[in-house]
C-alpha cells in the first residue's frame, strides 16, 4: 500500500487533483474493520491520502449564527466541547454511542458522513440540525446540505478531487430534540434502527437510519406531524413511513422489524409532547 501524507490542505487538494484516485483517511476506523478482508493484492496497491496531520482542520468554532465542525474533529471532542454540550445535545448523546472510547477518540464525524454508511450515528443527529457540508478541491470550496448529499448507497454529492473541510451546523432554538439507536447494545454495535427528531421554528426534522441505502429525512412522517393529524397509535404512522424508508432483510434484523420498531419509536418518542399523539 502506499500513503500519501500531505502537510497542507493546499497540497492534499493539489494531490487529488493531480490524482483523485486516492481515498483520503485521517482516524481510519472503518478501513481498519475491514482489514482483515483486505488482504490481498488489491489492498497492497491501494494508495491512501492521510489527512490526519492537518491540524488547522481540528476545530470547534462557535459563532453567532453557527457551529462548525472541522474536518478532523472527533467525537471525543465534541463530548468536551461545552458548546456542543450547550447548543446541540444530540451531538453527545450520538458520540457516546460510537464504539469504544478508543473510536471515539479516533473517528471522526467529516469520516462518517463519507463513509455513507446507511447506519451511521452520527450522520442523523447532523441531519436533524440541519447541518451542511464544506467542500474543497483546487478548483475552489462549495457548500452542500447533508440532507442532499446522498443520492443512494454509497453514492454522495462529493467528487473524488474534494475533501470535505468542515460541517456548519446552524444555531436555532429547538423545542424537540431526540435521538435513538436501537441495537443488540447501546454501544459498540451497528444499529438497526437509528433516530433523529428536531423541532425549531423551522419546523419538523424526523431522520432515519438502517432503513434505506442511505440515511434520510422522512418528509412524509414531517408533513403528518406538521399537519397536526391525531396520532392515537403507531400504527396510524406506518402509511407515512412506508412513503419515506425502504428497509431490507439482513443479518441484523428483518424489513418488518425495522418498520415497526420505528413507527414505535416516533410514537412513543411525541407522546405528550405533540397534543395530536393520545
Amino acid at each position: 500500500m502506499k500513503v500519501l501524507s500531505p502537510r497542507s490542505l493546499d497540497e492534499a487538494c493539489a494531490l487529488l487533483a493531480r490524482d483523485p484516485a486516492p481515498r483520503p483517511i485521517a482516524g481510519a476506523t472503518d478501513i481498519l474493520v475491514h482489514w482483515p478482508d483486505n488482504l490481498n493484492a488489491k489492498a497492497e496497491t491501494e494508495t491512501y491520502l492521510d489527512i490526519s496531520a492537518l491540524s488547522d482542520l481540528r476545530h470547534i468554532t462557535r459563532e453567532d449564527d453557527v457551529l462548525t465542525l472541522g474536518a478532523l474533529t472527533t467525537y471525543w471532542d465534541v463530548i468536551q466541547s461545552q458548546a456542543c454540550r450547550d447548543d446541540f445535545p444530540m451531538l453527545l448523546d450520538a458520540a457516546r454511542q460510537v464504539g469504544s472510547v478508543q473510536i471515539q477518540s479516533r473517528g471522526t464525524w467529516a469520516g462518517n458522513i463519507v463513509n455513507a454508511s446507511p447506519a451511521a450515528d452520527g450522520v442523523p443527529v447532523l441531519m436533524a440540525y440541519d447541518a451542511t457540508v464544506v467542500l474543497r478541491s483546487k478548483s475552489g470550496e462549495m457548500e452542500v446540505r447533508l440532507d442532499e448529499f446522498y443520492s443512494g448507497y454509497k453514492q454522495m454529492q462529493r467528487r473524488p478531487d474534494q475533501l470535505i473541510t468542515a460541517i456548519r451546523i446552524p444555531r436555532r432554538t429547538y423545542d424537540t430534540q431526540i435521538f435513538e439507536k436501537v441495537g443488540p447494545r447501546r454501544a459498540q454495535a451497528i444499529s438497526k434502527v437509528g433516530l433523529a427528531i428536531t423541532h425549531s421554528t423551522e419546523g419538523w426534522r424526523v431522520v432515519a437510519a438502517a432503513v434505506a441505502p442511505m440515511i434520510l429525512r422522512c418528509k412524509s412522517v414531517e408533513a403528518l406531524l406538521e399537519s397536526g393529524a391525531p396520532v392515537r397509535s403507531p400504527d396510524d404512522l406506518a402509511q407515512a413511513i412506508d412513503q419515506d424508508v425502504a428497509p431490507i432483510d439482513d443479518i441484523r434484523s428483518t424489513r418488518e422489524y425495522r418498520q415497526r420498531v420505528l413507527a414505535r419509536l416516533i410514537y412513543h418518542d411525541l407522546k405528550g409532547v405533540l397534543p395530536a399523539f393520545s
